[in-house]
């Protein structure tokens, strides 16, 4: 696994902050703010999502896992072999086994998630014996920008619950 660095945030930081600006808007929208992007080795963008799993009812509909089923559909193929995914909070295992399916060649997340996270942070997916492919994993992209936007979605969620009972 890498990490953050000067060279990997420089390269992967444009990609990071159209992801960013999908998490935004589903921060909007109301759902948790996760963004994510698929690429391909020309820099074509082949999906992009934000989570829509309380607009959708569905609790499958996280971003990355709709980002998969668009860049499928474009390909007309099951797999992303040579395809870089962006996503602003590291992958669940759900997402993670979903990535692993895919074959993506390369994922790079923004915010480790001390909660559910399975590339690394309580899990180790890609890496474990289960695993049967082997993928590239990119930790820390725009990391504060991304951890912000979560904290400060979850603060204001927060707030309102509160104001609410306090009715």
């Amino acid at each position: 696994m890498l990490h953050g660095g000067s060279e990997h945030e420089s390269y992967h930081s444009y990609w990071m902050e159209q992801a960013l600006e999908l998490a935004r808007l589903g921060g909007e929208a109301g759902e948790i703010p996760v963004g994510a992007v698929i690429v391909d080795e020309q820099e074509n963008v082949l999906a992009q999502s934000n989570n829509r799993k309380e607009r959708d009812g569905d609790p499958l509909a996280h971003a990355e896992i709709l980002a998969i089923h668009q860049a499928t559909r474009r390909l007309q193929c099951r797999y992303l072999l040579n395809c870089r995914l962006y996503v602003t909070l590291e992958p669940c295992p759900m997402c993670t086994g979903a990535i692993l399916l895919a074959r993506l060649g390369m994922v790079i997340y923004g915010a480790s998630d001390s909660k559910t996270g399975a590339m690394g942070s309580v899990l180790d997916i890609p890496h474990s014996p289960a695993a049967f492919h082997r993928l590239q994993v990119i930790k820390g992209v725009k990391e504060r920008e991304c951890r912000e936007l979560l904290q400060s979605w979850f603060r204001s969620l927060r707030q309102a619950k509160k104001q609410g009972q306090a009715e």
